[in-house]
């Protein structure tokens, strides 16, 4: 394992080996593009040649932006990432067209590379045309190697991790992957979890989208082929904790999490994870991406539980670029970027410590 568990450099251009990520896929355009979005493919006018997927919506007022998830993927040997990227957002607002006020790239290259590391330099002193967005996809990530034998998976986990996994199953946790069947006994937990974390959730009909844009896929003979699970902990016939998983070539992810606030010293939570981890790498997946932590283990985070249940797994941890936005109308996008600054501190803030002066009352 690298120092303090991070992944650099071209490696984790994207959280693969390779530096493709399941947000560029044909399957994820698609599906995006049935909830709304318009879905473009881009040149990126590299030697090697190359395209990267942008989703254009609407703002309201005529206004539009456009979102580049997990792309581009980073080149090799890119000497300047700013110009890259103003060039390659240029080419996308000529496409788009119309009201367009800006261009967000949710960079999934690595904060600790090189160009990572530049891109954020130049950020930060504000030279260029480039601005730091808001966070859609958490940058930071930890990515557990499934390609060693289950021994060895097992050994890199914190011991009390371990010991969760077998104590789920002694005391009569059963787990079982299921498919779209599932979603509503999922999206129940799902909801119960919401209200709980202070979280914001898409409506059901988004997740069973999900499960029939992958169906279509399959059916169409795409190649990765995506594989999406809903995996279920029960006890005694109680659905107690549920998850769902997305397995797209060699990469596996765990997408969403849900549990009962009931029975959690059962450790459900653990169960499901490593049967998906067991699955995945039975169907051939190398890496399994756990989706998203907080940037650092700081206990006063609202989300520390996650960091500490995540990272005990023993991966990799990887903190991308994340959000970098090019203004295409300067002038309004500061606007927008004001009264977005005010909705988030809002909804990730104050309805948070409102919520919980409430429950202490």
């Amino acid at each position: 394992m690298r120092p303090e568990g991070r992944m650099d450099g071209q490696e984790a251009a994207s959280g693969r080996p390779d530096g493709e990520s399941f947000m560029q896929s044909a399957f994820w355009a698609r599906f995006k593009a049935s909830t709304g979005w318009k879905a473009h493919s881009i040149d990126t006018n590299l030697p090697g040649g190359g395209s990267v997927t942008a989703l254009a919506r609407p703002l309201g007022m005529g206004f539009s932006f456009c979102y580049v998830p997990h792309g581009p993927r980073l080149p090799a040997d890119l000497k300047d990432p700013q110009v890259f990227l103003e060039s390659l957002a240029a080419r996308i607002a000529s496409r788009v067209g119309g009201r367009l006020l800006f261009v967000r790239f949710d960079l999934a290259w690595s904060a600790d590379g090189e160009a990572g590391a530049s891109l954020l330099d130049s950020l930060s002193s504000r030279r260029g045309k480039l601005r730091r967005g808001a966070a859609v996809q958490v940058p930071d990530t930890t990515l557990l190697d499934i390609g060693k034998s289950e021994d060895e998976i097992l050994a890199g986990m914190k011991p009390k991790w371990r010991y969760n996994i077998r104590l789920a199953e002694k005391k009569g946790v059963e787990v079982k992957r299921e498919g779209v069947e599932a979603i509503e006994t999922f999206y129940a937990l799902y909801l119960e979890t919401a209200r709980r974390d202070g979280i914001a959730i898409h409506p059901l009909s988004y997740y069973r989208e999900l499960f029939a844009a992958a169906e279509r896929e399959a059916a169409s003979g795409t190649i990765p082929r995506p594989v999406l699970s809903v995996w279920v902990a029960r006890h005694e016939g109680k659905p107690i904790a549920a998850i769902i998983t997305l397995f797209h070539g060699q990469q596996a992810i765990y997408l969403y999490g849900a549990s009962s606030g009931e029975q959690r010293n059962l450790m459900p939570a653990y169960a499901l994870q490593w049967h998906a981890i067991e699955a995945a790498k039975a169907e051939g997946c190398s890496e399994y991406d756990f989706f998203g932590i907080p940037p650092d283990s700081d206990p006063s985070h609202p989300m520390a539980g996650l960091y500490l249940f995540k990272t005990g797994f023993g991966g990799d941890i990887l903190h991308r670029v994340g959000s970098v936005d090019f203004p295409c109308m300067p002038l309004a996008y500061a606007i927008f970027r004001k009264a977005e600054s005010i909705r988030l501190f809002w909804f990730k803030r104050v309805k948070k410590m409102l919520k919980g002066a409430k429950a202490k009352s």
